[in-house]
């Protein structure tokens, strides 16, 4: 009998999520036995529309705890910030925790502030989705994290990918973009200079190359900017700036095959990533391309294991095959499943709309 992907993808979240309420990256692979705020957020937001909302309930609820706990940490860096101070690394907020929400005790590339933004987002979605006020403590998390982000913006960071900690990241501007304006939803007006400052920056680089680059000051171009699109809503998916980022993701990191992250990538050699295929079909399909989005929801399908399984991705179209061997060498086989990818494949099928009842 086939496998439905759709139902094993939500059982495989389901699986792997702890009693906590929070999301393991990936339960077979040692290094992803965390959970992410941003993989986590797409994940719940993945469980909204699968209606298992009790599920994001726990995890928005580990977020908040987690976020809360560390109150005087955010307001203090904040505080550095505004005086002007240089951030250190013990200032930021983890990027990865245990679950029970205990930052990992290994070094790791913590200041990332896409995942906080994500967060939000998926916060006002989740209210949005469920209709339901939002508790005190959560409101309490969201506003430290939104004055968080409203503070630090303008600093270089690593990016989604958790590299390069020297730029200032497009993607994770659309993010933090993208948080300022779930908190307004959530609660009222507040930061929208920071806001209208942060679109107007990423525009601005924007129209100097005619495409967004993967960070200010390069012309390199990464997958994740589609996220400035669908789901940051900086830039609208016709605009002339989001086609032409499209077309040089589809012209320098689209095989025909599945995407890849970007073209000097050498991570696991830089293969052909799931979720990053899946969200350019989120993103055809939200542009009405239902022939691009139906392709890519098909070769997503295709990379399953007989078990249902996801990979992060599949080692095709490689840029750099002796890196895939020093990677697995290091760190073992690619991580399999990857609970970002099944969530994204989830936002993709009902995005097309192919998910019944």
């Amino acid at each position: 009998m086939a496998i439905d992907l759709y139902r094993r993808s939500v059982e495989i979240i389901l699986e792997n999520q702890s009693e906590t309420g929070a999301y393991i990256a990936s339960p077979n692979f040692p290094t992803y036995e965390y959970c992410w705020f941003r993989d986590g957020a797409f994940s719940a937001h993945a469980m909204n529309l699968a209606g298992e909302n009790e599920s994001a309930v726990r995890f928005h609820h580990w977020v908040a705890n987690a976020i809360n706990r560390r109150k005087t940490l955010i307001q203090n860096t904040i505080a550095k910030a505004g005086r002007g101070e240089p951030i250190r690394p013990e200032d930021a907020l983890n990027t990865r925790y245990t679950v029970e929400g205990e930052p990992a005790e290994e070094e790791w590339p913590n200041f990332q502030l896409d995942g906080f933004g994500t967060w939000l987002w998926a916060l006002a979605e989740h209210q949005a989705h469920t209709q339901t006020q939002l508790p005190a403590d959560w409101l309490e998390a969201a506003g430290l994290i939104a004055d968080y982000l409203a503070s630090l913006w303008a600093l270089p960071c690593y990016d989604c990918w958790e590299e390069f900690p020297d730029q200032v990241h497009t993607h994770t501007l659309a993010s933090i973009y993208a948080g300022l304006d779930a908190h307004r939803r959530i609660t009222g007006p507040k930061h929208e200079r920071i806001r209208s400052e942060i679109s107007r920056f990423i525009m601005d680089e924007g129209h100097k190359l005619g495409y967004l680059p993967k960070f200010i000051g390069s012309d390199i171009i990464d997958a994740s900017l589609i996220g400035l699109s669908v789901p940051y809503r900086v830039v609208p998916v016709d605009h002339p700036i989001m086609l032409a980022t499209i077309e040089k993701i589809e012209t320098d990191i689209h095989s025909g095959g599945g995407l890849r992250r970007y073209s000097t990538d050498t991570y696991y050699g830089g293969g052909e990533w799931i979720l990053l295929t899946a969200w350019l079909g989120w993103y055809y399909a939200e542009k009405g391309d239902r022939e691009r989005a139906l392709a890519a929801l098909k070769w997503v399908e295709s990379q399953a294991d007989v078990h249902g399984n996801l990979p992060e991705q599949v080692p095709s179209a490689l840029t750099d095959s002796v890196h895939f061997e020093a990677w697995r060498e290091r760190w073992g086989e690619i991580a399999i499943p990857l609970l970002w990818s099944h969530a994204k494949y989830i936002i993709l099928v009902h995005a097309l709309g192919q998910f019944s009842q």
